[in-house]
């Protein structure tokens, strides 16, 4: 028995509704492996939509966008399934049942030459067929193939056409010149001994195939007159109660198999959802089928006590609430990061790299140095536009020089100017035209937890005061609905004006007026929103002082 399980790729993933920082970090992070481990191999995702900021850049550096994920929890190209072949439907039942006691196996499926799955049958279908002795027709009503007849009876074709069909006619055993002559009529198939009488007289009774067992030799005379009556002769070594037993297996096995609602998984069926629906039926093999459609192998419920986790790396996030879905059963082989450590957990030792610097990029481009690498053009645009999106270019306190002077090596690789390009990107990403108040909601969106509490914080930055305005005025009325998509208690929402290096706060929830009271020491201003001068980082500016108040309280 052969299983299906090669080493996947590693997929390298931001957080959910990913930021430039994410998107960038994920691209460049793939480029710096694919240099590092030219083995392996790697493919940058995202765990959700690009945003205005972040298409501009993509497109700005003809990059292609990371390929989408959402989920990563084990699908069925993840387990060991078996390689089983798929078989013609012109094979023989006996054939059939042959090869399931020879590989092991109770079910097999019917393709055709594209490899498309036609049918299955199981060994209880060929049992069923082996007990139809009644039916005498049966050879006929399965347009079964000479070819089949010749192998099943382990035959030598004395006279007649192997290639052709059997499309009518009943079988009986000539067991005497007198039954024949009673029952055997135009294209019956008939079972005899060496008995010449039986011979000819099965023959002139019209039979389309005359069956001589205990391999007794058929005379000149038999087959004279065989060609002339075109009546195919075969001869088996089998005695005529085991060819008799035999014969009806002989049919192909599309005759009898299951080609309507066959239960069968692609290759990208989640694990968990095969695991259900196998639960509620009694069949122990299922048919698996490959991205094109085409059948691969098949799938037991042994099988699925194997499964191989997707193997991830992430970046720029490091909290449980922001991974994509199903991280709980993948294997997380690193984590670069420039946040602060979460309650992320891994089921084995992981390379964990947390610096405090002002964007994942500037890690990266250390990590870069380290190596002795120079990035290519597009890569080192896209990490400059990171580092210039994170740090707000520079005007975030999370900036430190070590970003700066990132961003001006990797400015010099990209040759762009940083003060133009930047300004680019900004208005780019604030552009609200055609869009709604979900979609800036949802543009740069990052959950968190403490102890009990679960709360969500939005930001959006803006270069002119009037897209400001208007995304506030569109968001505000958006912020309960939010809340309840997003399955949390409070929500908060950021417009920070880069210019001036202030944010404008909007919250949603019983208790977060009072949480941005204690944290920030302020009333609320009589328009229903915080004025935050200076704060611009929701990373290093809201979140800890939050935190201290939700704390203070319990």
């Amino acid at each position: 028995m052969s299983t299906h399980y090669t080493r996947k790729k590693i997929n390298i993933l931001g957080h959910k509704n990913p930021d430039t920082d994410s998107i960038c970090a994920a691209l460049s992070y793939c480029w710096y492996k694919r240099q590092t481990d030219p083995e392996g191999e790697y493919e940058a995702r995202r765990c959700g939509s690009v945003n205005r900021e972040s298409q501009f850049v993509l497109n700005y550096w003809k990059a292609a966008p990371p390929r989408l994920c959402t989920s990563v929890s084990p699908q069925m190209k993840d387990i060991d399934f078996r390689l089983q072949p798929g078989i013609d439907g012109e094979m023989s039942i006996r054939s059939a049942w042959s090869m399931m006691r020879e590989q092991d196996i109770e079910t097999l499926c019917i393709v055709n030459e594209e490899n498309e799955l036609k049918g299955l049958i199981s060994i209880t279908d060929v049992a069923n067929a082996n007990m139809n002795l009644l039916d005498n027709g049966i050879l006929a009503d399965a347009d079964t193939s000479y070819k089949n007849l010749i192998e099943t009876l382990e035959a030598e074709l004395i006279t007649g056409d192997a290639g052709a069909t059997i499309y009518e006619g009943h079988i009986f055993i000539g067991s005497s010149p007198e039954i024949i002559e009673d029952y055997v009529g135009e294209g019956d198939i008939v079972l005899v001994s060496n008995r010449y009488e039986a011979q000819i007289c099965a023959i002139e009774c019209g039979a389309s195939c005359v069956i001589i067992c205990c391999g007794a030799p058929a005379g000149r005379s038999i087959l004279n007159r065989a060609k002339e009556k075109h009546c195919t002769i075969l001869t088996t070594p089998f005695d005529t109660y085991v060819a008799a037993r035999l014969i009806s297996t002989a049919i192909p096995v599309r005759h009898i198999m299951h080609s309507q609602n066959i239960l069968q998984f692609g290759v990208n069926t989640y694990v968990e959802d095969a695991r259900k629906i196998m639960a509620s039926v009694r069949h122990r093999y299922f048919p698996i089928l490959d991205k094109e459609g085409r059948y691969a192998g098949v799938v037991s419920r042994r099988n699925m006590l194997n499964v191989h986790p997707k193997r991830v790396i992430l970046v720029d996030h490091n909290e449980f609430t922001q991974t994509e879905d199903g991280m709980e059963q993948a294997e997380i082989l690193e984590i670069i990061d420039h946040h602060r450590i979460g309650n992320l957990e891994t089921g084995a030792p992981a390379y964990f790299r947390n610096e405090p610097v002002g964007c994942t990029n500037t890690i990266i481009w250390t990590m870069m140095q380290e190596k002795g690498l120079t990035p290519p053009k597009k890569i080192a645009g896209l990490m400059l536009s990171a580092i210039l999106s994170d740090t707000l270019c520079f005007r975030s306190p999370t900036c430190t020089s070590r970003d700066v002077n990132a961003a001006e090596a990797l400015a010099k690789l990209a040759e762009v100017d940083i003060e133009s390009y930047a300004n680019q990107m900004f208005e780019a990403g604030e552009d609200l035209k055609g869009r709604t108040a979900e979609d800036i909601f949802y543009g740069d969106f990052k959950l968190f937890t403490f102890g009990d509490l679960r709360f969500g914080v939005s930001q959006s930055t803006f270069m002119t005061e009037k897209n400001r305005r208007e995304a506030e005025r569109m968001v505000r009325e958006y912020l309960p609905e939010a809340a309840m998509k997003s399955g949390v208690e409070m929500i908060f929402y950021m417009a920070t004006d880069t210019p001036s290096s202030s944010t404008e706060l909007f919250w949603y929830g019983d208790e977060a007026e009072e949480y941005l009271r204690r944290a920030f020491r302020k009333d609320a201003e009589p328009g229903g929103y915080f004025n935050l001068p200076g704060v611009v980082s929701r990373k290093k500016q809201l979140i800890p002082p939050l935190r201290m108040a939700m704390q203070s309280e319990a």
